[in-house]
């Protein structure tokens, strides 16, 4: 079979079914209050459907759903090996459907749809179909004590979680919450970013087709300012589990405190470097180096933003790499060959143009793009964009764009790297690109960051885990490691007689 054409993916945009209500207990349903807002296309600005606005109102009783399915036990102390078949029953669906929800995240995200069906859907069938695999695969403990006694080391759920994804990378986040939160036996309610909730919404009916008990699985689409904070101080939450902006995150870190002390764990902002000596690979690391910065958009918390040359080669460097960045020019995301697509919303495009121009105040040279194409499109499209002549002091190298911007930071020696890519708040991820065993490991033992690659970048898949260090957060997406955020450890100390 024939791959589909752009007309093709247009064509079936048209006959595209959107589902906006929230779902709760078990069925899709309206706000309480009736209340609807836009999800609009970042392609071209226009309305894609309405969906529910819930309040805190709908929130709590999709909190006492999620509590009486817990407490129930049809999902909490149902046979691991069970849960396990329901997960995998609910990534075959979503398998199963697989062009229908690429293309609702496409058209939804304006993520391209080449991105969207080879690596989204995928990575999030991935997700819950090794989470559920694995469940049945992690034992407890006994503990080495004295004779006459016996120590039982358990893992049990925290009960409600809370998770609350980003607008970036919506599906597959929403798995990387969802797999290790209900393989664990919890009962999740899940608020998508208000801009981007329509696959969330899709695959939830695909859950319960899938097996799911009622309640187990709650998703309420709304607002971050007065749903996800009554979410994050709610008295009946367990856990909150979110991914996305720092100051965010800092706020819900409060909130926690001021509310019941609720586990809460944080997947934050990052400003990672990728660090590239003269001995590299100079063509692969030229080629990687632009998919680190401009694969989807730059929206992407990973992001190498911060290139880090060796003096000798940077300009034969950056000449690679303005030619690799050509290719990153955007265009219609129902195009497969598309590479990158627009910003998500105006917002967004103004706050990457608004530091392009903090770049340029700040003494930084522009190499490559900085400004808007396909105006006529209505969409927010951006070039791929490039600043050289950047020291670590400037904003654009020490503040999160959350766009397709590279700063470009020259160093002489190794040391000076390290010294560079560890002067951040952030530790999310980084690369190294050296051919010289000695120098990769020493400098990627030493950058501070959760996640380093060896002449590669966003490597890793569902076998590790995925978090970062200072105020890139706290605990882990992915791998068994995640497990152990969504569940409480318990001792039963049994003395023989």
């Amino acid at each position: 079979m024939l791959d589909k054409t752009v007309s093709d993916w247009r064509a079936a945009s048209t006959q595209l079914a959107f589902e906006g209500r929230a779902f709760i207990n078990g069925r899709y349903v309206h706000a309480l209050s009736g209340a609807t807002r836009p999800t609009m296309n970042p392609a071209n600005g226009a309305e894609l459907t309405q969906v529910a606005s819930c309040g805190p109102e709908d929130a709590d009783l999709a909190v006492t759903g999620a509590r009486q399915a817990f407490e129930r036990g049809d999902w909490s102390q149902m046979a691991p090996s069970a849960r396990k078949m329901v997960l995998v029953r609910w990534a075959e669906l979503i398998e199963k459907h697989r062009d229908e929800i690429a293309l609702l995240e496409c058209l939804d995200v304006g993520k391209p749809i080449s991105d969207t069906l080879n690596v989204d859907v995928p990575a999030a069938v991935r997700t819950l179909r090794w989470s559920g695999e694995a469940i049945d695969k992690v034992y407890d403990e006994i503990a080495p004590t004295p004779p006459g006694t016996l120590a039982l080391v358990q893992r049990l759920p925290l009960g409600v979680v809370t998770a609350i994804v980003p607008w970036n990378f919506p599906l597959s986040t929403t798995a990387w919450k969802l797999g290790p939160s209900l393989a664990t036996g919890n009962s999740v309610v899940l608020k998508p970013a208000s801009n981007t909730p329509l696959s969330a919404i899709r695959i939830a009916g695909l859950a319960a087709e899938a097996g799911l008990p009622d309640g187990v699985l709650q998703v309420l689409p709304g607002p971050g300012s007065s749903l996800g904070k009554h979410l994050a101080t709610h008295m009946d939450i367990d856990g909150l589990t979110f991914t996305g902006s720092t100051p965010v995150g800092k706020m819900l870190m409060a909130y926690s405190g001021q509310s019941n002390l609720k586990r809460t764990f944080l997947e934050l902002g990052g400003k990672s470097p990728n660090i590239v000596f003269a001995d590299a690979n100079l063509e692969k690391a030229a080629a990687m180096a632009a998919v680190a910065v401009f694969y989807n958009g730059g929206q992407t918390c990973t992001a190498g933003t911060r290139l880090i040359v060796e003096e000798k080669i940077r300009d034969h460097f950056m000449e690679l790499l303005v030619e690799r960045a050509r290719k990153w020019m955007p265009g219609d995301p129902l195009d497969p060959k598309t590479a990158m697509g627009p910003m998500i919303d105006e917002g967004q495009f103004c706050t990457v143009a608004e530091y392009i121009g903090i770049g340029r105040d700040e003494g930084a040279k522009l190499l490559f793009g900085g400004g808007q194409v396909m105006r006529d499109s209505g969409g927010f499209y951006h070039e791929p964009t490039i600043f050289g002549d950047v020291t670590n002091t400037m904003r654009i190298a020490r503040e999160e764009i959350f766009g397709p911007v590279l700063s470009v930071i020259g160093f002489r020696t190794a040391e000076e790297a390290i010294a560079i890519a560890n002067d951040s708040i952030y530790g999310l991820a980084g690369a190294v690109w050296s051919n010289n065993i000695n120098t990769a490991h020493k400098v990627a033992a030493a950058v501070r960051v959760g996640t380093m690659g060896i002449n590669n970048y966003f490597g890793g898949d569902m076998t590790v885990p995925f978090g970062g260090f200072k105020q890139s957060g706290n605990g882990r997406d992915k791998s068994i490691h995640a497990f152990h955020d969504y569940t409480e450890l318990k001792t039963t100390w049994l003395e023989l007689e």
